[in-house]
């Protein structure tokens, strides 16, 4: 998600020089094939991952076990975790250093042997390093098992542990877990770093039924009470994928490997909406890459507080109850998150300073999903509604943020202060510019390479570039390689603000911005019929046209909007946080009890950051309270974030 010593002042330069690279990833040393790259004013960086406290330069996690029982009246988990360590330096190294914070450690063990352990002075906003001593050594190539006794706390920033009340029926509790950016260190010991992949397996005791980012292992967990979930993860994954949910979660398939999992409540509205795309989005990408990896594709629906639209847990990505919203409308979620298989999961960047390779390749695809399922035209209908979040975002940071490059230095920055759409849209940009200059035709070849040379490993922006240029000036034309080496490299990786924009297919939107254009008359009588054969996503961009009005709308004509197109009436949410976008510009205090209602029963921040930042600006006292009101219901993230918006810390 997001700043580190300003690379393009501090690093190595290299210009057109040929060097052999071996091991893209210290992560992955022992993984790799060496491979010969030309570089041509090659960056390369300092370092891979400013964001984690751990010594992963000098011990590889190779599996990592969990096992944990689920205390829902402490709200905490109880337990031990076994990390499965080597040693990858020359000389003798005697410490491991993981990551970890705010978690209760009671014991370090080597063989059933206590460890000399200790947990050092916080350095925030990182957590307290664990030091473990490893009395006799080990040289490059040795193994060790340490097995770490633990209870997470109340101060857990990874778990979100809901009351009954808070649940879609009221009858039991929930909790589940969101690791990313660098919250799996609040729930076990571990090198909290995405240039560090491991196997899990998961031993998960509870009273409910659990759900976790491994494939579910047949046990025996039958009956009332406590019963043991086993699941096991053989794909290495990092430590932000790492994933847990427990709570009253019914089934139902959606797709030939694929179910869904939610509240007994909410199970059959969550099938029909997933049901009709499901396979078809899993045949469009496996065509466009290759096979998928993981076994099953599983969507678990979550509560309403949940921070994100998805989060894609490999096997069973959490999904935002606000894509179910009776229409379908709003299924593109599950495209992106499933997309996430091949980019971020299967293919990872090496810290999150490099967001961008996880979130920009996997909107680019999510867009080709779209295109090959509902036309051509899909594809810039979609980014051009992203091209526009790309502009307030900009709009936000100020075109000279360093928020707003592609590339972000996080030397002492909480990723998730940097989190924003720019890695996903500047990314995407930067992808569909290099498609572009290639053709689709040759591009749509390089994509299957690229996963197939990067599976199960981690990269930064350089390695890309390498990987993209020694591609094309293998494979491609005479006319490509002169192309391609005038890509502006250095520009798109770090130069701020937006880039260059494109020349968009506007057959989807032109009908959209005819519509806007006739509202700025205050004299247009609109009717119902003018919506009618909008998709969702049309009226959205209706919608974010007039938000953009200047001088806006007054309130008498917001209210005419959303009574006419019945959309403060709608049940979805990416229609009613834009009208309400409208409404508050306009200074509708009508709407006020809409919007608070809203902010109380969701917790996705792509809705709540923006109407609270507006609301604070017409009525400060009434945004404290209902933040106050509401901020128990909201998740760690969600919280801080929040908080930090409104002035309160």
């Amino acid at each position: 998600m997001r700043g580190l010593t300003n690379f393009s002042q501090s690093s190595l330069l290299f210009k057109s020089i040929h060097i052999t690279i071996r091991s893209p990833s210290l992560a992955s040393a022992r993984q790799q094939p060496r491979r010969s790259y030309s570089f041509t004013s090659l960056r390369m960086a300092p370092t891979r991952d400013p964001n984690t406290l751990s010594n992963y330069g000098a011990w590889l996690t190779k599996h990592t076990t969990v096992n944990f029982k689920v205390n829902f009246d402490k709200q905490r988990l109880e337990g031990s975790v076994s990390l499965d360590l080597e040693s990858l330096t020359d000389k003798e190294s005697n410490e491991i250093i993981l990551d970890t914070t705010c978690l209760d450690i009671s014991s370090v063990k080597l063989s059933n042997v206590d460890l000399k352990w200790e947990l050092k002075e916080t350095v925030a906003p990182y957590g307290s390093p664990l030091h473990v001593t490893i009395p006799e050594g080990a040289q490059k190539g040795d193994r060790v098992k340490l097995d770490i006794a633990l209870a997470t706390t109340k101060d857990c920033t990874g778990l979100q542990w809901m009351t009954p009340a808070q649940t879609g029926n009221k009858k039991h509790p929930f909790v589940y877990s969101q690791c990313q950016a660098i919250l799996a260190r609040s729930i076990l010991p571990c090198q909290d770093t995405p240039d560090v992949k491991s196997t899990f397996t998961f031993n998960i005791t509870s009273s409910l039924p659990v759900v976790a980012s491994g494939v579910p292992v047949p046990s025996d967990n039958s009956g009332e009470g406590e019963r043991l979930f086993r699941f096991e993860q053989k794909v290495p994954i990092p430590s932000y994928l790492f994933a847990i949910a427990s709570g009253d979660l019914a089934t139902a398939p959606i797709g030939k490997r694929s179910v869904v999992a939610a509240g007994p409540e909410a199970i059959k509205a969550a099938q029909w909406e997933l049901e009709d795309d499901m396979d078809k989005f899993l045949d469009v990408a496996q065509n466009l890459i290759f096979d998928y990896q993981w076994g099953e594709y599983n969507v678990l629906v979550l509560p309403p507080s949940f921070a994100y639209g998805g989060m894609e847990n490999p096997i069973f990505t959490f999904a935002t109850p606000t894509i179910i919203s009776g229409d379908r409308q709003n299924v593109d979620v599950i495209a992106h998150e499933l997309s996430h298989s091949w980019s971020g999961n299967l293919v990872t960047s090496c810290s999150w300073e490099h967001f961008w390779l996880n979130e920009g390749w996997t909107t680019y695809l999510e867009r080709r999903i779209g295109a090959a399922i509902h036309g051509g035209p899909q594809f810039d209908f979609s980014a051009i509604i992203g091209w526009k979040a790309l502009e307030d975002t900009v709009k936000l940071f100020g075109e000279d943020h360093e928020f707003t490059k592609l590339i972000i230095s996080h030397k002492g920055v909480d990723p998730e202060d940097a989190f924003s759409t720019i890695p996903y849209e500047k990314g995407f940009h930067f992808l569909w510019y290099l498609e572009r200059l290639v053709g689709r035709e040759h591009f749509d070849k390089f994509i299957p390479h690229y996963f197939k040379t990067w599976a199960q490993k981690s990269l930064d922006s350089f390695e890309f570039k390498a990987t993209f240029l020694d591609y094309f000036n293998q494979h491609g034309t005479d006319e490509i390689k002169q192309k391609v080496a005038q890509i502006p490299w250095e520009d798109r990786f770090y130069k701020p603000g937006l880039p260059p924009k494109p020349d968009f297919d506007t057959s989807y939107v032109d009908s959209c911005m005819a519509l806007a254009e006739k509202w700025k008359s205050s004299d247009y009588k609109p009717d119902l019929k003018d919506v009618e054969s909008f998709t969702s996503n049309q009226t959205l961009v209706f919608l974010q046209a007039v938000q953009d009005f200047s001088p806006c709308l007054s309130v008498e004509r917001a209210q005419l909007l959303g009574s006419t197109y019945n959309i403060s009436s709608s049940k979805n949410v990416e229609l009613k946080t834009a009208y309400y976008g409208i409404a508050l510009r306009a200074g509708d205090r009508e709407a006020f009890p809409g919007i608070c209602e809203l902010l109380g029963s969701v917790g996705r921040m792509k809705f709540v950051r923006p109407l609270y930042r507006q609301l604070v600006k017409l009525d400060r006292a009434l945004a404290v309270e209902t933040f106050e009101k509401n901020k128990d219901f909201y998740p760690s993230t969600t919280k801080g974030q929040l908080a930090k918006d409104l002035g309160l810390r």
